[in-house]
């Protein structure tokens, strides 16, 4: 992605590709939003397993979802250079190899038994899903008609939550189950090690498959037919203040999302309100990823007929009462609460990604790059939700999320109006 080029362009090199192969580059692209949502959601089992293993206070615990989403802010910038000289699909081949890499490094981290490396082991490995990201959402978007974009985006974000659905099982069953079992912290690091190298393996067998297929390139040159009948690009994406809301709604919505993700396992585990082994917690975050699943498909279709801002601004609101809930009860109501947010979560991205971009023409691709930038929210709201449960426990550092939620409740109301502020 070129933080420079016009859309306009890309959607014209489209158009002379067979409409076919529109339907077989999505179904491919498919894979990869399972893959990196299956990656992220591990996170969330890591948190807990690391911070046993290594006696880590939750600030120092969150540090995972830091390293890992602070990748999304210092490589976004570079990846949307690169792609623009490699193009998407080379692009998409470097991210899983690079993703790859970060998963091998796992091993030597947990033979180590050093949490420094462990983050750096996520940096790298979230960087390669950077360079996917910024490759794949705006492709998605151009695969298509621009009206149906948000659409079409959305249900390509349902496999990421199909990833992310299946992944708990995964990282319950071969990550937290061999450390309940193991005889000593070291054994216990060490039971992340098999795990991340069958996906290092898995994200190699996929780079050797992109590398291979032939998918519809929308790469254009400075230079292209269009451009060349525009005199200056003027002003920049940063006039549109549509735009800048919605980087921050990005921004508040993944730090929402991941802050919540993040605390679950320790959240059911507290004696008022499930009193679950570890183990046994993880799996119950499948059913908060799978709302986020089912809710996708859903609203593939809804939306076709409402609009995107009505659909946030309901969403929104309801995920407001549902953490209330959560944060003012206990027992089965509070976890069934906690949980049925995911089902409030699943359209916000797409949405807004596909709001935010709409009506900027030429500055699409920077507008991309920016809401790309804005994923940094999940680091640095998780961070700050872990510095509150230290504090003042679990449940009231749940009010957190409400606030960013509160945000996302305005920008479908009323902030996600296209509006430049250009003289």
């Amino acid at each position: 992605m070129s933080m420079q080029s016009n859309s306009g362009t890309f959607e014209q090199v489209g158009e002379m590709q067979p409409a076919n192969n529109y339907t077989f580059a999505l179904t491919s692209l498919t894979s990869l939003f399972f893959m990196w949502g299956f990656i992220t959601c591990l996170n969330d089992i890591l948190i807990p397993h690391l911070k046993g293993v290594f006696n880590l206070s939750y600030a120092q615990a969150m540090l995972v979802q830091f390293c890992f989403f602070g990748a999304y802010f210092i490589v976004s910038l570079p990846a949307g250079a690169l792609v623009k000289k490699l193009g998407y699909q080379k692009g998409i081949v470097l991210g899983l190899v690079i993703a790859a890499t970060g998963c091998l490094c796992f091993y030597p981290a947990a033979s180590m038994h050093s949490y420094p490396v462990f983050l750096m082991a996520l940096f790298i490995l979230a960087s390669g899903i950077t360079l996917l990201q910024v490759s794949a959402n705006p492709y998605v978007s151009l695969l298509g008609d621009a009206k149906t974009a948000s659409s079409r985006l959305t249900m390509t974000q349902a496999f990421n939550a199909l990833g992310t659905t299946v992944a708990p099982f995964f990282g319950a069953y071969l990550i937290l189950n061999e450390a309940a079992g193991a005889i000593s912290e070291q054994a216990s690091a060490e039971s992340v090690q098999m795990p991340y190298v069958l996906l290092a393996a898995m994200l190699l067998g996929l780079a050797a498959v992109f590398a291979w297929l032939k998918l519809p390139n929308l790469s254009v040159s400075d230079d292209s037919a269009e451009e060349k009948n525009v005199t200056e690009i003027e002003g920049s994406a940063w006039q549109y203040r549509h735009l800048v809301l919605g980087a921050v709604g990005i921004f508040v919505y993944v730090g929402a999302e991941v802050s919540i993700g993040s605390l679950l396992v320790s959240f059911l585990a507290e004696p008022t309100i499930a009193g679950l082994e570890e183990s046994k917690a993880a799996k119950y975050i499948a059913y908060y990823f799978g709302g986020a699943m089912v809710g996708r498909f859903i609203g593939a279709a809804v939306m076709q007929k409402i609009a995107g801002g009505k659909a946030l601004l309901f969403n929104a609101s309801v995920a407001i009462v549902l953490i209330l809930t959560a944060v003012f009860t206990s027992g089965t109501v509070a976890m069934v609460a906690i949980l049925l947010v995911g089902l409030c979560n699943s359209i916000m991205f797409p949405t807004i990604f596909s709001l935010a971009i709409n009506g900027l023409g030429k500055h699409t691709s920077q507008g991309s790059g920016i809401l790309c930038l804005a994923i940094v929210g999940g680091a640095i709201i998780p961070l700050m939700q872990g510095f509150l449960v230290d504090s003042v426990g679990i449940q009231p550092a749940l009010l957190l999320p409400i606030v960013c939620y509160v945000f996302i409740a305005y920008y479908g109301l009323s902030g996600s109006k296209v509006k430049s502020t250009a003289k």
